[in-house]
């Protein structure tokens, strides 16, 4: 088994920046699609190992020899396929690891009773969840591009300047929700440039130079980034 190698199923509207993160991250990616519009898509955009094939054929799936990879990662982009898909995996390769996307409960389910090693239920994403799941690179990336995604969500990370209303708040005083965006951690200056999750209950200082890591709509995370440019806000 290769490390750090990652055969991906999908490359539609998740799985796309779950590539580009993977790739990023220094992964070794194979891209499998079952669509031709989204395999051209792929090649498109650089991705050389890229294979258009039907992955309802156990005889083609063999054929990829997905017990070589470290992790299969499951994001076809029509949910039912990528049940199928789940299933016909764990039946062929029963010590792979495979890694599934659910956009809902239902489907959630029906990923477990598939054998999906780990399912990322995109509604169940919350702060806590994210703080569990960063501990794991792949699932990093993969989080990443789900909310890069998911209805204009994004992450942003933001420069505390000189000057700002925030410099010397403590977290556990900063309500970001009258800007609709919720902050997920900061990159500390102090600590020597380590993040720190706000969900781990510890209360930090915020000061000029840190980083703040939001999450929200693009929009909304714009008008903030301005706004902690100036000394006094709503917060």
């Amino acid at each position: 088994m290769a490390e750090r190698s990652i055969l991906l199923f999908g490359y539609g509207s998740h799985g796309k920046f779950i590539a580009k993160g993977l790739h990023e991250d220094g992964f070794r990616l194979k891209i499998v699609e079952s669509r031709q519009e989204y395999y051209l898509q792929a090649k498109e955009d650089g991705f050389i190992d890229v294979e258009h094939m039907d992955v309802t054929s156990d005889s083609l799936l063999e054929a990829l020899n997905p017990q070589h990879f470290e992790q299969l990662v499951c994001v076809m982009e029509d949910e039912h396929l990528n049940v199928f898909l789940t299933l016909s995996l764990r039946s062929l390769f029963k010590e792979s690891y495979i890694l599934s996307i659910s956009d809902s409960l239902h489907t959630t389910k029906k990923l477990k009773m598939a054998g999906a090693n780990k399912v990322i239920d995109l509604y169940e994403v919350s702060a806590n969840k994210i703080y569990n799941i960063l501990s794991r690179p792949v699932s990093t990336k993969i989080l990443e591009g789900i909310v890069l995604d998911r209805e204009g969500i994004t992450f942003r990370e933001m420069l505390i300047p000189e000057g700002s209303f925030l410099h010397g708040m403590m977290t556990d005083d900063a309500d970001f929700s009258p800007y609709g965006i919720l902050l997920i951690g900061m990159i500390d200056e102090e600590l020597g440039h380590t993040f720190v999750f706000i969900t781990t209950g510890i209360n930090h200082k915020l000061d000029t130079g840190d980083t703040l890591v939001c999450i929200g709509p693009k929009e909304k995370l714009d008008i903030f980034e301005e706004e902690i440019k100036k000394e006094k806000s709503v917060l």
